[in-house]
């Protein structure tokens, strides 16, 4: 006798689905709102974290137009998982082939802990992989393979205190990867972050924008993006478009509403200057320009920041000057680099500035009076996002 295939995933609803999106530490608020604005349901704040109900259609909207995410995940299952029995039972539970066919690839990454039986994530995730591959071998005779580099179906098992939850992943790559960076600087903010500090600064885009150090022109590229109303997600590939269970017509919908958007934006990209005293970063930030669709609306300078002159003030001012751990921590250009931002501070008098410091000892090279920190983690280190009104100095 053959046994018919698993009824799952289960799912609150037929039409709603339950939602975990990460994002970097201290852009919680940021995330939510931006969840809210899409038409997300039940949105709840966790720790470097949102969680979310929602259609088939709000999903793709969250992966078309979170700037502040990394990773949207729609949970599959959750259950007991007390044993390596117990996971392999749970992950059986789901019909695994109406999301992928048999000759299809998967990815399977895992977190652990407090679990009485795994200490890590490595014989878990095997438990995962074996159930499907022996469900699809079964029902069908052949396999998914395992294929880490652009998977159709990614997969997150969350194995804590012996319960388990299965994710699937939509976008595939985290959604930090707009597509515009293809050559990096040798210490870049991810775009998420970066997206998530502009609205953290509540800049105005009738407001000019400026960036003394500006890298590879990460925060003008995502403020123009935000101005002009383009999704940061317009111009990539997600894995859900892979998926046999997609909704092609809730999808159509999502992408072409953001096509119509960013059309009927692309001449709202406001007044935006940038500078960098390294040659490669000004080569770099004119690559990312030209793919992000921006050649000619950026103004660029090459020079020492105490020495910029942006074409227009005043302005909001945000940057990420060098603090030790990016680079090398006993740096003698760090004191350098923040005296030349100090001195350009002083001149921007009437303006507003944002600044990224991940040494506090640094600021002090500013000579300004910090007005409000956000504390934020950019990768490994504990950051703080300064504000400073210009014009109040010691």
């Amino acid at each position: 006798m053959t046994l018919p295939r698993p009824q799952g995933p289960a799912r609150r609803t037929p039409e709603l689905a339950y939602y975990y999106v990460a994002c970097t530490l201290g852009l919680e608020d940021v995330l939510a709102h931006e969840l809210q604005t899409i038409g997300a349901q039940r949105v709840d704040i966790r720790r470097g974290a949102c969680a979310f109900e929602g259609d088939p259609i709000t999903a793709y909207r969250a992966c078309l137009w979170l700037r502040s995410a990394i990773r949207v995940q729609e949970e599959l299952i959750r259950g007991p998982a007390r044993s390596r029995e117990e996971l392999y039972d749970l992950t059986s539970s789901v019909d695994w082939s109406l999301f992928i066919n048999a000759n299809g690839t998967l990815a399977i990454d895992g977190s652990v802990r407090d679990c009485s039986w795994a200490n890590d994530t490595r014989f878990p995730v095997l438990v995962v992989k074996d159930s499907i591959c022996d469900q699809f071998r079964h029902f069908d005779g052949e396999r998914p393979n395992v294929e880490r580099d652009r998977p159709d179906l990614p997969l997150k098992l969350v194995l804590q205190r012996d319960e388990a939850i299965l994710y699937r992943e939509l976008g595939g790559d985290p959604l930090h990867k707009r597509g515009y960076h293809e050559v990096q600087h040798k210490s870049p903010l991810n775009e998420a972050l970066t997206a998530g500090l502009l609205q953290l600064s509540e800049w105005d885009p009738k407001t000019p924008l400026v960036d003394p150090m500006c890298g590879s022109s990460t925060f003008l590229i995502e403020a123009a993006w935000m101005a002009m109303d383009r999704a940061p997600g317009l111009g990539r590939a997600f894995a859900f478009e892979r998926w046999k269970d997609t909704d092609q017509n809730a999808w159509q919908s999502a992408f072409d509403e953001a096509e119509r958007r960013a059309i009927a934006g692309q001449d709202n990209c406001p007044l935006l200057s940038g500078n960098d005293n390294h040659d490669g970063a000004i080569a770099i930030s004119k690559i990312a320009i030209k793919s992000a669709g921006l050649q000619g609306k950026i103004h660029l300078n090459l020079g020492d920041a105490r020495d910029y002159k942006p074409p227009f003030e005043p302005a909001m001012i945000c940057t990420n000057p060098p603090y030790g751990e990016r680079l090398q921590a006993d740096d003698p250009s760090l004191t350098d680099s923040w005296t030349s931002l100090g001195n350009f501070l002083h001149t921007m008098e009437g303006s507003m500035a944002h600044v990224l410091c991940g040494a506090s000892e640094l600021t002090r090279h500013l000579g300004l009076r910090t007005n409000r920190k956000f504390p934020v983690r950019n990768g490994p280190i504990d950051c703080r996002w300064l504000r400073y009104e210009l014009g109040r100095r010691f």
